[in-house]
This record gives structure tokens, C-alpha cells and sequence, in this order.
């Protein structure tokens, strides 16, 4: 324990700095993979869309005696159809059809309590036509259009465009992965799964947020010194964040995680995996994307300003002739603390600079 305190201080005080945005490239290049996958996953295997998408009928039978292959055997002489049989840990079999009229489920529903040596009022059934699931897809569509445009207005408002830009990324970043792992394992999309992907939204926009401010702390007037690069600064503001964006991840994990572990492994809940799954699939990939592709992005965005790359030229021939000799101790112009040689994870070094508590900043 003590030595994860010791490196979350050193870490917020710039004793210590790992290169997220540095190394940019390597990040983007693992991202690009993943996206590939995801987005070959969705052009060839596309998605497993519940019955509440599709339409159809679904016959949920509790303490089934029946195999999965009898019941499919009956519901498929009795359609003429293929059904879609699946079982639950805690005996249920769920028979998925076509669309059915009232009369042929009713007696679909008799077939299967015989077979499956319950009553046929034991049976739930469930008739949806595909309507009902396209509606639920554009009120969803309609609620992520308002959500990001309010997400977008915000963050200009708050923060700066740029970052509004970069905090988007992440989101398409997000929700591309998550739903390619559906189409990927083929798990069943339903309202649920819609519900758990909107939910992720916010998950990740609020890390990325925690992030993006501890930057505009770090780089308020920074361009009027030349100590420091705008992504030295932003990477300063990643590492100072890492501890808490790490534990909070692992936080809102672990209840998810136990939710599918128990929730739908043990005690079957479908419902319960199709929002689990989501959610901690996206919140995954929001921990990761909120810091190995927001700030990083953020970075590369704010480098195409002249102001920034005014800056990184300062810093640059200031370091040249540092390394020569011909100036003397590095100190702060304009940033807050003094100008500290910071140790990175691959053995170079950096100048940073060293945090300054706030009494003292109070004080001054």
C-alpha cells in the first residue's frame, strides 16, 4: 500500500512521468487495430439483434426436463423454421422464434410444457413485433444526437473546441469498440444493451473531463515561458490524474463484474448480462481511451496552433543551449513551481515542473 501512495505523490509532484503523449503513435496504432477488428466484426458478422429487434416469439421455461435439442426440434417441426434454443445455469430453456400469432404460440406453448414436463401456464411467453424495436433504435439515436450535441456545446463553453473535439473522439473511440465486441462474440443486443452503451457515454466523458481540467490547470499561460511544451504540460496533468483514473475504474468494475458473475452466470438474469456486458466492456475502454487517446489527441490538436509551436521552438533552443553550457539553472517563467528534471519510465529524463502546494501558491 505504501508503495502505491509513494508513486501516485511522486506522480502528482512530477518526480516520476510515464510518456502517454510522447508516445501517441503506439497508442493510436494499438487503437486502430482494435477499431479494425471491431468494425470487420460489424461488416461481416453484423450484430446478434434480440427478438426485440427482429420481432418474434420467446418461450422462457423454468425447470425444464427437456434438452436444448428437443426443444428445438419441436419448435422448428412446429414453425417450420429455425429457433434459437438457449439454456441458463439455473435450468431455464429460452426458445426464440418467427413471428407467431396468438393461437399458434398458445399452442407452441402447450408442445413445450408437455415436453418439457411443466404446466404451460410455468411458460412466459412473449410476442414482439419488429416495429416496437425499431422504435426503441431511433428514440436511442435520438437521445445519443442530443447528448453529444449537448456534450459538444458544453465542453466549447467549459473547457475549449479542441477539447470538446478531443473528448468525441474518445466517445466514437468507445462506443465502436464496445459495440464490435457484440458483434465479435456474438452476444444478444437488446434494450438493455442499448441502455448499457448510453450509460458508458457518460462514464467516459466524465473521466476524460477529470483529465482535461487538470490540463487547463497545467497550462494556463503557458506560452509565456519556455520551460515547458504544451504536451509536457498535458502529460504532467495524465500522470497527476493516473491513480485516481485507475481507481476509479477498477471501483465501478468490480460491481459490474459481480453482476455478471453472479447476476446472470448463476442466477441466469439475462437482462442483467445484456447491461453488464455493456457496461463493462465501455468502461474498459473509456478508462483507456481517456488517457491513451483524448489528451494525446488533445495535444496534436493544440500543436497546430502558432502560439503552441512558438513554444515548442522556445523550449527547444532553450534546452540546445542549456546542453551546451551557455545557460545557466533552469527556472520557471510563468508556470507554477521550479524547473525539475523529472525521470521517465524508459530511462530519459525531462524537465517538469514540480508541484507547488496550494498553501504555498495561496501564500503567494
Amino acid at each position: 500500500m505504501s508503495g502505491r501512495i509513494g508513486i501516485g505523490q511522486r506522480l502528482y509532484q512530477g518526480q516520476v512521468s510515464f510518456n502517454f503523449v510522447g508516445r501517441r503513435r503506439t497508442w493510436y496504432a494499438i487503437s486502430a487495430i482494435i477499431l479494425l477488428v471491431s468494425i470487420g466484426a460489424l461488416l461481416f458478422r453484423g450484430l446478434n439483434l434480440g427478438i426485440e429487434f427482429r420481432g418474434g416469439a420467446d418461450f422462457a421455461i423454468s425447470n425444464a426436463t427437456c434438452s436444448i435439442e428437443q426443444a428445438r426440434a419441436v419448435a422448428e417441426a412446429k414453425t417450420g423454421s429455425q429457433a434459437i434454443v438457449t439454456s441458463a445455469v439455473n435450468g431455464t430453456i429460452r426458445v426464440q422464434t418467427e413471428s407467431l400469432t396468438s393461437a399458434e404460440s398458445s399452442v407452441l406453448a402447450g408442445e413445450l410444457a408437455d415436453l418439457c414436463g411443466v404446466q404451460k401456464a410455468e411458460i412466459k411467453v412473449q410476442v414482439v413485433g419488429p416495429t416496437w424495436g425499431s422504435e426503441i433504435s431511433k428514440k436511442a439515436l435520438q437521445a445519443l444526437v442530443v447528448f453529444l450535441l449537448l456534450v459538444s456545446i458544453f465542453l466549447s463553453i467549459y473547457f475549449e473546441w479542441r477539447m470538446a473535439v478531443a473528448a468525441l473522439v474518445a466517445l466514437a473511440h468507445d462506443l465502436v469498440i464496445t459495440i464490435g465486441i457484440y458483434a465479435l462474440t456474438g452476444l444478444e443486443v437488446t434494450p438493455a444493451t442499448v441502455i448499457g452503451l448510453l450509460t458508458i457515454l457518460g462514464f467516459s466523458l466524465y473521466d476524460t473531463v477529470v483529465v482535461f481540467d487538470k490540463v487547463r490547470e497545467n497550462t494556463r499561460n503557458i506560452a509565456g515561458q519556455s520551460v515547458l511544451t504544451y504536451s509536457e504540460a498535458a502529460n504532467l496533468a495524465l500522470n497527476q490524474t493516473l491513480v485516481r483514473s485507475i481507481n476509479t475504474s477498477i471501483v465501478a468494475l468490480l460491481p459490474v463484474l459481480a453482476i455478471i458473475v453472479i447476476g446472470a452466470g448463476l442466477l441466469g438474469a439475462g437482462t442483467l448480462l445484456d447491461l453488464a456486458v455493456a457496461l463493462a466492456v465501455g468502461m474498459a475502454a473509456g478508462a483507456y481511451s481517456s488517457i491513451f487517446i483524448a489528451t494525446p489527441f488533445l495535444a496534436q490538436l493544440k500543436e497546430r496552433q502558432p502560439e503552441i509551436r512558438s513554444l515548442t521552438a522556445r523550449v527547444a533552443a532553450r534546452r540546445a543551449q542549456a546542453s551546451k553550457g551557455r545557460t545557466g539553472e533552469f527556472g520557471a517563467e510563468g508556470v507554477e513551481g521550479t524547473g525539475v528534471v523529472t525521470t521517465l519510465v524508459d530511462g530519459t529524463v525531462r524537465q517538469q515542473p514540480k508541484r507547488v502546494s496550494r498553501s504555498r501558491r495561496s501564500k503567494s
